[in-house]
């Protein structure tokens, strides 16, 4: 019962996926009540959780209070984030709208999760809420309810069988009437393959962004040592990103390279933003690696040349890395660690002034 169970808290893996709306995302991207599908593992590293390190039988405990076992797994550090349409595009799901009963432009919707090109007629029905805030994606239209009633695709008031309807759905939870703690609702209702693509488009988009300012996360697996500060780095980036981000790491190309932590934080010094702290170079070379890399791994290696290799670019170790041609910006306070001291990784109420 979501009204009584505490906050769970989890740590994304530093090269964890976050999907949403069918495309590439990080955590900000998200809205807060958002139904998320995720894959999870036990803390690679207790000693350096962020969050609690919980027995690992925890998901077969009982919670009591009836709020049941299964709700604080121990599997707290996630692989894999993703909504609704996600999982529904790579599991070749999609949601066939059966019934709609509508009262003042809000009411329920009765559907069912079917595999996309075998309809399974014994895929059991679930029954949603919905409001007149529920977003209705028609090709590049973003209609609401009330257009649907008006075009007669819905009823004003009443019942009315949808025929099982074919549609992609978003869903969300939030305060229900009835002493039902547990009914999903729908954000949002694709209608066609026009809208999903629309739609993934947009995120796709946004994410694009957020990573050319970001810079593109990496796993160094070795480091060759010259004289006088050189050395040149290999490194795998993380998967997951759209592919016009890799394809952007060409060989001959000059980059930047700064060591982060494994929260992805960048590592600054002082007034010194991520590219005054970082290693200056040259990819050397771009490998296809793997063609079957594991879950989180583009499976493409970079060699990075640079004349003044910094601390923090050992194997094992985790960095981000652009192309030079990306937006050299600053970020704010609270998206990069200063120093890098264990304090600021895990801070402590101290953090917070006196007043």
């Amino acid at each position: 019962m979501f009204r009584r169970n505490d906050p769970h808290p989890f740590a994304m893996l530093p090269y964890g996926i976050v999907r949403y709306h069918g495309a590439p995302a990080d955590l900000r991207d998200i809205p807060l009540g958002t139904v998320l599908h995720v894959r999870a593992f036990l803390p690679p590293d207790p000693k350096t959780s962020a969050v609690p390190v919980l027995p690992v039988n925890n998901k077969d405990k009982d919670a009591n209070h009836n709020r049941g076992a299964g709700i604080f797994p121990a599997e707290n550090h996630v692989l894999l984030l993703e909504d609704e349409i996600s999982r529904c595009q790579r599991e070749g799901l999609t949601w066939r709208l059966k019934e709609v009963e509508v009262k003042n432009r809000e009411g329920m919707l009765i559907a069912s999760c079917e595999a996309k090109h075998r309809p399974n007629n014994k895929a059991e029905d679930e029954t949603f809420t919905f409001d007149a805030a529920t977003r209705v994606w028609r090709g590049r239209e973003c209609l609401l309810v009330q257009h649907l009633i008006n075009g007669e695709a819905w009823p004003a008031q009443g019942k009315k069988s949808l025929h099982g309807q074919a549609v992609m759905l978003g869903i969300t939870w939030r305060p229900t009437p009835g002493g039902v703690f547990t009914r999903f609702h729908i954000s949002d209702i694709w209608l066609d393959d026009v809208a999903i693509q629309n739609t993934a488009l947009r995120q796709t988009e946004t994410h694009r962004a957020f990573i050319r300012s970001r810079w593109m996360p990496a796993w160094v697996d070795a480091v060759e040592y010259g004289k006088f500060g050189r050395a040149t780095v290999t490194a795998t980036l993380f998967g997951g990103m759209d592919a016009t981000l890799y394809a952007e790491f060409r060989k001959g190309v000059p980059a930047v390279m700064n060591s982060v932590e494994n929260t992805l934080k960048h590592i600054e010094g002082g007034s010194a933003g991520p590219t005054q702290m970082a290693a200056r170079g040259t990819i050397h070379e771009v490998i296809q690696a793997s063609k079957n890399a594991p879950f989180g791994s583009s499976g493409i290696q970079i060699r990075f040349e640079t004349d003044l290799i910094t601390e923090g670019m050992r194997p094992t170790r985790i960095v981000r890395v652009r192309p030079a041609s990306w937006p050299d910006v600053h970020l704010p306070r609270e998206e990069y660690i200063n120093q890098g001291s264990i304090e600021e990784r895990f801070p402590t109420p101290d953090i917070f002034p006196k007043y």
